[in-house]
């Protein structure tokens, strides 16, 4: 095992503490990359809040960039000095979920407390979100890597490991949004701006940013929006109607706030969905009048990350940022190294943020 700095939570919603652990060799079917960036993402902080639960000591992160340092044995397509993203997205392969084009929702379990880190001590460590990128290195399943072409800056090409594909998929892959529809995005933060950036690239008529303030919502016009409202003006939903005159055929729930849960069927034409992104802490319960989804032919689903498939997806955005039709480099709010982890993970919880980066070079 080699000694690699992480950022460790040894204590829920208390501050990382930047130490030293263990991280073995990649086995079969594994890399190791060492990184280059990982993006502070909410879902990083409502773990290390305990919203979600898990055991401790734990080192999270899932939005990273960097280069194959290391490979093990079987692994196909990639070789040492690629670079690659690296997600969460753990798939088998084989599982129903896998076979049937659904990664992001394999069956096959991961025992995170089993991984490739440990402490120092060689005690365990929980292998956060299955990667645990909140360190120097991680070790992975070729899964979870794509490739991306040598020269894109790293800080940009880690957005892409989670908030881009979570918004952009929300729209493109769950909602299958067609060229002439119109779109509510509730929340104009990372996943809320990818979102609205979805729409602007699937051709949609009216993108429709909802947040809380007029600030956030002139940075969603910025990525496509053409519209804005406040959230906190009276019945928002009646203003959207005015402005398609039937309501949205999409409305996107970016953020974990139950208000924005409760009120996103209201924004709804007949016909139109709810794709739930954002995900409150465990146990948070949002009410609806199903009578009235059921009367209009209306839906909810949920999306996780963006229903994305990594070696189809990740080349067509890429392609995009290289034509200047995607903006990365825009989202990204501040850059830290790592031992100032914590000041960007309060950046993040402000709501000032669009996406915070680590770097480790």
């Amino acid at each position: 095992m080699q000694t690699i700095k992480a950022a460790v939570c040894r204590e829920f919603g208390k501050p990382l503490v930047i130490e030293d652990i263990r991280l073995r060799a990649p086995e079969s079917g594994e890399v190791e990359v060492t990184l280059e960036a990982c993006a502070i993402c909410h879902s990083d902080i409502v773990f290390a809040e305990g919203g979600w639960g898990g055991t401790l000591p734990a080192v999270y992160g899932h939005e990273a960039a960097g280069r194959i340092s290391a490979i093990g044995a079987g692994v196909k397509g990639y070789a040492v000095g690629d670079t690659v993203i690296a997600t969460l997205i753990r798939a088998c392969g084989t599982c129903p979920s896998c076979a049937s084009g659904a990664p992001v929702i394999c069956d096959t379990p991961y025992d995170r407390d089993n991984g490739p880190i440990a402490a120092a001590d060689g005690s365990v460590m929980q292998h956060g979100m299955a990667i645990g990128a909140f360190a120097e290195k991680i070790v992975v399943d070729q899964s979870q890597i794509a490739k991306i072409p040598e020269g894109i800056p790293m800080d940009a090409a880690s957005l892409l490991s989670c908030g881009v594909i979570t918004g952009i998929g929300a729209v493109v892959n769950a909602a299958g949004i067609r060229a002439g529809q119109s779109v509510v995005v509730i929340g104009a933060g990372g996943v809320g701006l990818n979102a609205i950036q979805g729409a602007r690239i699937a051709g949609a008529a009216r993108i429709i940013a909802v947040d809380m303030t007029e600030e956030k919502l002139a940075i969603a016009r910025e990525f496509g929006a053409t519209d804005g409202i406040l959230a906190t003006s009276d019945k928002p939903w009646a203003q959207v109607k005015t402005i398609t005159g039937r309501g949205a055929d999409a409305v996107f729930v970016t953020v974990g706030a139950i208000p924005a849960y409760d009120a996103a069927p209201k924004y709804l034409a007949q016909g139109g969905r709810v794709i739930m992104v954002g995900m409150p802490h465990s146990g948070a319960m949002s009410t609806y009048e199903p009578v009235m989804i059921a009367a209009t032919g209306q839906g909810m689903i949920g999306s996780k990350m963006g229903d994305v498939v990594l070696a189809r997806d990740i080349p067509w955005l890429v392609d995009l940022y290289q034509q200047g039709r995607l903006k990365l480099d825009e989202l990204i709010s501040n850059r830290y190294p790592l031992d100032q982890i914590n000041e960007a993970i309060a950046s993040t919880k402000s709501g000032a943020a669009r996406r915070n980066v680590i770097l480790f070079k």
